[in-house]
């Protein structure tokens, strides 16, 4: 048994490289979910725990190594960039501007003092870097600085430098978010129960549920018309999905004309069934939907590669009527210039021949949104890594810059998983895959930069600039956060809840969203911020180390 402590601690080829980063992983993953209070370490512990093996002596070939901490880089933000891509561009919509321009301000205002610290204090760049990421807990940015390290050809050292600080500053960056959250609730005096009532109220009046209405066409003003020529039907905010007419049940065309006596379903926000129902008559006693007919209604999803991309009043066959369109667990009025997407859901309405020839024509296999399609995966991560390599020359910078193995791959996972599907390619992978194809390629990357970093980390922070660090990185992660946190209240009076939204989401720190769920746990403010700031917040953690590095390597 005396091979036992050489295979744990030399890390020589393929098979001790992989017990050793295993090993790592299990421990480091288990001291992860060790949790105090509402904060635990996560996927920072295989880096802590990286670095204790690395200081006791763990090493491993520097080829295997590289290797691993890569790979592991580039299938998590692959990853990252299908998860965040289809919600990227709806998070500039009106509602969502103010709150991801405080989370673009927390994040380049920490590159700002870095940068600052850089000329105040003369620490190096590669440090800077790491304390920039880790004082914001975030990983992909560390990824992309220690990336952009290697295109600049800087020492292994070096290179190596950044996982060292942001081990140093990481546990500031997760107390700093928390503590910015108590000192707005304490200086503005919040009362939680309250902010939750009013994003609520707010919530209910700018979203409304779809609801159904039976409806008795009493007006002979609208005799004749086509149905889709009603007002609230022309601005498609909503649909009628069938009508009775001498006791016999229709599905609803367009074209049809409707009469006196006729009883109509409609499906739409409240406000406008409303509208709807004064301009027809009055509402029904009767409920068509609980009437027996040769009209039914079923729920298909659209899994067919020839559907996708088709409007859907290209797609919807003659005799099926489309009442609902379900959207990434969202309830729609469906437009009918909207196109199809893989995994669409939809209500349709019609006679039974009719429906199930609509259902082949759209898929409707349950199955297929539990498969993964492997090429598209291995074709969206060539072309990320061959993005990441093309040099982008910008004006004002001495040096031209690489989206690298970090910026590549995410920048073309976000417009392919957009884009949708190319032919018969779908850029869909169900969450199961998605989740862990992540959590491996991060936690492969933590791994090997913990045993990396471990065997010169005690002593940096022992007899080194550690403590200095500290406090660099805390000015780093709590003074953007201050500002923000003041002016999103004091100025702009957003809502507190989701406020701890916003700050959690622009360090993409799922530690600090557990924190602040928990604040009022029945509220979906601060999940609902965190998700709209999180898109933009990840594609400016990974590129602002890479500026500040291109800008300021040359001359530092």
């Amino acid at each position: 048994m005396h091979w036992l402590p050489s295979l744990f601690l030399s890390g020589h080829g393929v098979a001790n490289s992989v017990v050793a980063i295993c090993l790592v992983a299990i421990i480091g993953l288990a001291a992860g979910e060790i949790r105090i209070g509402a904060v635990k370490l996560g996927i920072a512990g295989p880096l802590f725990v990286g670095i204790a093996f690395g200081h006791f002596g763990l090493r491993m070939e520097s080829e295997i190594l590289e290797f691993a901490r890569d790979f592991g880089l580039i299938l998590f933000v692959y990853a990252i960039g299908i998860t965040v891509g289809p919600g990227f561009f709806q998070a500039f919509r009106k509602e969502g501007l103010l709150l991801n321009a405080l989370a673009a301000f927390i994040v380049v205002s920490g590159g700002i003092i870095a940068v600052g610290i850089h000329y105040g204090f003369g620490l190096p760049l590669e440090v800077l870097v790491g304390l920039f990421s880790g004082g914001t807990t975030n990983t992909p940015s560390l990824a992309a600085g220690m990336e952009m390290l290697k295109e600049l050809k800087a020492s292994p050292d070096q290179i190596i430098t950044p996982g060292q600080a942001y081990a140093v500053a990481y546990p500031f960056g997760i107390i700093g978010i928390l503590l910015m959250m108590g000192l707005v609730r304490m200086l503005f005096r919040i009362n939680v129960a309250a902010e939750a009532d009013a994003w609520q109220k707010a919530l209910g009046s700018a979203h409304n549920p779809l609801e159904t209405m039976n409806i008795d066409v009493s007006n002979p003003g609208v005799v004749g018309k086509a149905i889709g020529d009603l007002p609230p039907l022309r601005d498609q905010d909503v649909v009628v999905s069938r009508y009775m007419r001498l006791g016999t049940q229709h599905a609803a065309r367009l074209e049809d004309c409707i009469s006196v006596g006729d009883t109509v379903l409609a499906i739409g926000p409240r406000p406008k069934l409303v509208e709807l129902c004064k301009s027809l008559g009055a509402e029904a006693a009767v409920k068509l939907q609980e009437i027996q007919s040769s009209i039914k209604a079923r729920r298909f999803v659209v899994t067919r590669s020839r559907a996708l991309g088709k409007p859907i009043a290209e797609a919807v066959t003659a005799g099926v009527t489309i009442t609902r369109l379900t959207r990434c667990n969202v309830e729609l009025v469906p437009d009918r210039a909207v196109k199809l997407q893989f995994g669409d859901q939809l209500m349709c309405v019609g006679e039974e021949d009719k429906l199930d020839a609509f259902a082949k024509v759209l898929g409707n296999d349950g199955k297929a949104l539990q498969h993964t399609q492997m090429i598209p995966i291995f074709l969206g991560i060539f072309l990320g890594v061959f993005l990441g390599s093309v040099p982008l020359f910008i004006p004002g910078l001495p040096a031209p810059i690489k989206l690298g193995l970090a910026g590549g791959p995410v920048v073309i996972a976000i417009v392919l998983s957009r884009i949708g599907h190319l032919g018969p390619l779908v850029w869909h992978m169900p969450p199961a895959t998605t989740n862990a194809l992540r959590e491996i390629g991060i936690t492969m990357f933590m791994c090997c930069v913990g045993i990396y970093a471990g065997k010169s980390f005690i002593d940096t922070l022992v007899h080194g600039d550690g403590f200095k660090w500290m406090a660099c990185a805390t000015l780093i992660t709590f003074l953007p956060l201050c500002v923000a946190g003041l002016v999103a209240r004091g100025v702009f009076k957003l809502n507190y809840l989701t406020i701890c939204g916003i700050l959690a989401g622009s360090m993409t720190d799922p530690p600090a969203l557990a924190f602040a769920n928990a604040i009022h746990p029945a509220s979906d403010a601060q999940a609902t911020a965190y998700a709209t700031v999180y898109p933009l917040t990840m594609c400016l953690r990974i590129l602002t180390p890479q500026v500040i590095l291109a800008a300021l390597w040359a001359v530092s």
